[in-house]
């Protein structure tokens, strides 16, 4: 028979804060311990500007949350004590909490600069029960890393991450199948994983207030008010299901992608949109320029509570045309997003073939090809005058968010993670 799967997820408590105190101890022991007192990660105490990204346990009390102004939280909390971010840190620390995870299993995915899933399956008769696995790890992370984390256990990727949300800090809990009911259907929509404040909204509106409404709800009343895709999904979360496996390696085929941290944050699909545009003019350039053709898209976001997300589909024809890449992540984006808040947009351009070697489409239409060619010598002007020697008409009539080719061309190794640890130049998966 085949064995039921296990999974973790660990997640470090306040990891911002938490790693800003571990730095701070390791160089003074004398310090000032981050952690026991109403403190926040984030913006300029002096200047009173700027966003929390992280908070103390003595200043959640407060009423503090992750996301509010600063300005904001110092009125909640006047004595708050308020340090920049450090991202040097936080990814050193990151890169020795996977090295550690690793000695557990080969199976294991960083979903984010603090958080990862392990697939225990086939390794933990290694290490005794899941529990005293799980919590082996979170004594080794306190003890030799000197910061702390919660580990959820279940049999799917879901449910282990919503086990890891539940009593912090440094605790172990369980959410399996069976403890669905009691555990998980009383708790506030807003807990469900990738239901954001527009959702919520709208399902409150409906008269559903928690994740147990959601699951007795009939899957069509959602689709009615949420999109079909997106409210199986919230529907199939909500009673537990989740069928996607750990990812733990590459895809075999090479891609090209670009993403761009936003000034500001975005909710509106209009800016989004824009910046979309920006970005698939350098990826379409980019699969010009290699003689490349690509097969699918994926948009990938990350909100302004550093949470990542994507979403990709297969294209009817291989392109290279910027056109179509952008009409494909318009596409993808309305599927997915729920216009939280996001602070990072990319494009990925995956299934790559080499142009030479593809069939001709039959469906290929006069202006298709007129469109192309033309991409195609807005490309050579460029080459010969410069990036900024033509541009698009919609990026000269706004104030836009990014210029009109954000950032630089990024040439993927694989259809996967790129630089996952830097939470300000990149998307991970």
């Amino acid at each position: 028979m085949e064995k039921e799967r296990l999974i973790f997820h660990i997640d470090v408590n306040s990891a911002f804060l938490s790693w800003e105190a571990a730095d701070r101890l390791k160089k003074d022991p004398a310090a000032l311990d981050l952690r026991t007192v109403p403190s926040a990660v984030g913006g300029d105490a002096a200047k009173r500007h700027g966003i929390v990204l992280a908070k103390s346990t003595p200043a959640r009390r407060f009423g503090v949350t992750t996301g509010e102004p600063l300005a904001q939280a110092l009125k909640k909390c006047p004595d708050l004590v308020v340090v920049p971010s450090h991202f040097e840190i936080y990814t050193e620390n990151s890169r020795k909490l996977i090295h550690l995870l690793e000695e557990y299993t080969p199976d294991l995915e960083q979903f984010s600069i603090d958080e990862a899933f392990l697939d225990m399956t086939e390794t933990i008769h290694l290490f005794g029960s899941p529990f005293q696995a799980a919590d082996t790890i979170r004594r080794r992370v306190r003890k030799e890393l000197g910061f702390t984390v919660n580990i959820g256990i279940s049999s799917n990727k879901l449910l282990a991450k919503m086990a890891s949300d539940f009593e912090k800090p440094d605790r172990t809990h369980t959410l399996f199948p069976s403890q669905i009911r009691e555990k998980m259907w009383p708790l506030p929509i807003r807990d469900l994983f990738l239901v954001g404040g527009s959702a919520q909204k709208k399902l409150e509106a409906l008269g559903m207030h928690t994740i147990g409404d959601v699951a007795r709800c009939r899957p069509e009343l959602l689709s009615f008010h949420l999109g079909e895709k997106y409210a199986r999904l919230i529907h199939d979360y909500a009673n537990g299901i989740d069928q996607e496996p750990v990812i733990t390696q590459p895809a075999a085929r090479k891609g090209c992608g670009n993403r761009v941290t936003l000034s500001r944050d975005v909710d509106s699909l209009e800016d989004a949109f824009q910046v979309l545009l920006s970005l698939a003019e350098t990826v379409g350039a980019r699969l010009r320029a290699d003689q490349m053709l690509c097969s699918q898209v994926c948009v990938e976001l990350r909100d302004w509570r550093f949470r990542s997300s994507s979403h990709q589909g297969l294209l009817d024809t291989p392109t290279d045309s910027t056109s179509v890449i952008y009409g494909e992540a318009c596409r993808l984006l309305r599927e997915f997003w729920d216009l939280t808040p996001v602070r990072l947009i990319g494009i990925r351009a995956g299934k790559l073939s080499e142009r030479n070697f593809i069939q001709m489409s039959l469906f290929e239409t006069e202006q298709d090809r007129k469109r192309l060619e033309m991409e195609k010598a807005v490309d050579a002007i460029r080459s010969r005058f410069g990036t900024d020697s033509i541009k698009r008409a919609s990026f000269l009539c706004r104030d836009s968010l990014v210029d009109h080719a954000a950032s630089k061309h990024k040439h993927l190794n694989h259809f996967q993670k790129e630089d996952q640890h830097d939470p300000d130049s990149h998307l991970p998966h």
